[in-house]
């Protein structure tokens, strides 16, 4: 059952990842979803290099979360979060990369509060 449900993951993975390629200009906005945390990169594909990376483990995060940190309210402050430094870097638009997961749930409140705070997808 779990090899069968990576096996799917992955090969949706494949799929959007042939589709979406981050440059110097618009990173790659990369989400992980695991079962406790929620995990979020901006990644240039051309130079190779995470630019920015926040997670619910990441201690400012962490400390302002009140409940779990596999819920919406930690997925939104983790949008949130990734938003605010990518405009201390200077980075105005990314490509988002669900990473096989489904557009659901987590995952579109990291990306619904990332636009909120001025990201642009």
């Amino acid at each position: 059952m779990v090899s069968e449900r990576f096996e799917r993951r992955a090969a949706r993975r494949q799929r959007v990842r042939r589709k979406v390629q981050g440059s110097d200009k618009c990173p790659r906005l990369s989400v992980f979803r695991s079962l406790k945390h929620i995990y979020v990169q901006v990644i240039s594909d051309q130079s190779g290099r995470t630019l920015t990376a926040v997670s619910t483990q990441d201690a400012t995060v962490k400390g302002a979360l009140a409940r779990s940190t596999s819920s919406l309210d930690a997925a939104k402050m983790v949008g949130k979060t990734i938003a605010e430094r990518c405009k201390e870097k200077g980075i105005e638009a990314v490509v988002f990369d669900r990473n096989g997961f489904l557009y659901h749930g987590r995952v579109k409140a990291l990306a619904d509060a990332a636009r909120e705070a001025g990201l642009r997808f």
